[in-house]
């Protein structure tokens, strides 16, 4: 399966989002990919100070203006997330719908970022738990003959939510992300190659990049790995769409080298 994974500079304008996108939509069409991934709250970008304005609700104007890029495509739009209400609640939410549309699943952001950088030289103190109420149910889909894991940016922290995915069958592993530039620079390329290492998964992060406001600056490097901790693309800097083909062949001949897949209790 052919994948392609857009690395974002997002915004708080949903219009401004989306039509970028689409452009690289239509060059992962030209390309003849299977699915494209999109990076965390791909739709609308906060100082994350407060939810933004354009929150999702099932079945607005947001949700088929999401929703719409896959039907105007014809491919699977998988792993970003964007602000959704649900009730009272604003939620950190995973989108993934089919080429004709159809939401497969959903999943909420489990492990919500918390930061001190104040002795940093970016000055920042993030916590998500100001704006958003965190879930609580790991998500694992069906796309293609590959069974994908969810997960979203701080979520790749916690290894062992990564873990039950490759216990229940997982081969790719989902990391929609808005990492800072300083946890970035530090952390960003070891943890994903961890993930995909550990699990002998396929793992596709799909990261934001750049300046968003006078808050917010991410790391991008938009990242797939192999299972065997190989980088098959990096996206770097820079707005665009990078691409990788997964294997099933290559996922059997590295856990065949290995078998790490067990419960060690057993």
């Amino acid at each position: 399966m052919k994948v392609g994974v857009i690395q974002l500079q997002s915004v708080l304008d949903p219009q401004i989002n989306l039509s970028k996108i689409r452009e690289f939509l239509e060059v992962a069409k030209s390309e003849k990919v299977k699915a494209v991934f999109l990076p965390e709250v791909f739709y609308s970008m906060s100082d994350g100070t407060k939810p933004t304005p354009h929150l999702v609700q099932k079945n607005n104007e947001h949700y088929e203006a999401i929703r719409s890029l896959a039907i105007d495509s014809g491919l699977y739009i998988l792993g970003g997330s964007a602000a959704t209400l649900i009730q009272d609640k604003v939620m950190n939410r995973s989108y993934n719908f089919d080429p004709k549309g159809t939401e497969i699943a959903h999943y909420d952001k489990i492990n919500l970022f918390s930061c001190d950088l104040s002795k940093h030289p970016s000055n920042q103190i993030i916590d998500e738990g100001r704006v958003y109420t965190s879930g609580n149910l790991p998500q694992l889909i069906d796309v293609e003959e590959f069974k994908i894991g969810l997960s979203i940016c701080f979520d790749l922290r916690f290894p062992e939510l990564f873990r039950s995915y490759s216990f229940a069958g997982a081969n790719i592993l989902s990391i929609s992300s808005a990492f800072t530039v300083p946890t970035g620079k530090a952390h960003w390329h070891t943890l994903v190659r961890a993930r995909a290492i550990e699990n002998q998964c396929y793992v596709i992060a799909s990261a934001q990049w750049g300046k968003h406001n006078e808050k917010i600056s991410t790391f991008g490097h938009s990242l797939v790995v192999d299972p065997w901790g190989e980088v098959l693309a990096d996206a770097g800097e820079g707005e665009k769409i990078i691409f990788a083909e997964l294997t099933h062949e290559r996922i059997q001949s590295v856990r065949e080298r290995l078998n790490v897949l067990r419960d060690p209790r057993k």
